[in-house]
C-alpha cells in the first residue's frame, strides 16, 4: 500500500481544527506513565509528536517514505526510523511500545506474528505493548493474542476505545495492553 503522508495528516488536521480531540491514543498511553515510548507504525507522527510534547522520549518507526517525510517535517526533534516492524531491532527497550491506528492491518499478509514479535522485542521490563485496531478486517483478537503469547506477552486489559470504554463495546474496535508473561525473562 502506498500512502501520501501530507494527505493523511491533513485529515487529522481538519478534525482537530473542527474541535475534535485527535489525541486519544496519547492520553491513553500517558495514563501508563511512560518515560519512553516506541511508536511502531508511527505514520505521520501525530501520536509520537503529541507524546513528545507531553515530555515523553519517543522514537517513531515506519516503513513508508511519504509518512516519515511528513513526520520529520512536523516533529524534527523526535527520532524517526525507517524500518519494517517485522525486522525491527533498535537495540533498546521502551516503557511502552504502541501500535495505534490499525498498524497490524496494514502490514503485509502473513507477517502479523513477526510484527508482534518485532514490537515485543522492544518492550522493557515492566513495560507494555499497546495496540488498537478495527475488528472484522482480517486479523482477529484471537490471532493477535496468540501472536503476543508466542512473543512472551499476556493480555492485561482490553477496552473498546482509546478513551477506555469497557470491552466489548460494539466489537468493532479493540485497544489491548499486553505485558510480559509470568516466568518470562524480560
Amino acid at each position: 500500500m502506498t500512502w501520501d503522508g501530507e494527505s493523511y495528516q491533513r485529515r487529522f488536521d481538519e478534525l482537530a481544527s473542527g474541535g475534535q480531540d485527535v489525541h486519544g491514543e496519547a492520553a491513553f498511553v500517558m495514563a501508563l506513565t511512560p518515560a519512553t515510548v516506541l511508536d511502531a507504525g508511527c505514520g505521520t507522527g501525530r501520536v509520537a509528536i503529541e507524546l513528545a510534547r507531553r515530555g515523553v522520549v519517543v522514537v517513531g518507526v515506519d516503513h513508508d517514505p511519504s509518512m516519515l517525510s511528513t513526520a520529520r517535517r512536523l516533529g524534527p526533534a523526535v527520532g524517526w526510523v525507517d524500518s519494517d516492524l517485522a525486522q525491527l531491532d533498535l537495540g533498546r527497550t521502551f516503557d511502552v511500545v504502541l501500535m495505534a491506528g490499525n498498524v497490524p492491518l496494514f502490514t503485509p499478509p502473513g507477517t502479523n506474528a513477526a510484527v508482534v514479535a518485532g514490537c515485543a522485542r522492544h518492550v522493557g521490563p515492566g513495560g507494555a505493548l499497546v495496540s488498537g485496531f478495527q475488528l472484522g478486517r482480517g486479523y482477529d483478537l484471537a490471532a493477535y493474542d496468540e501472536h503476543c503469547r508466542q512473543a512472551g506477552l499476556e493480555l492485561e486489559d482490553r477496552w473498546a476505545t482509546w478513551d477506555r470504554r469497557p470491552w466489548p463495546g460494539d466489537r468493532s474496535y479493540a485497544v489491548s495492553v499486553h505485558r510480559w508473561s509470568s516466568g518470562v525473562v524480560e
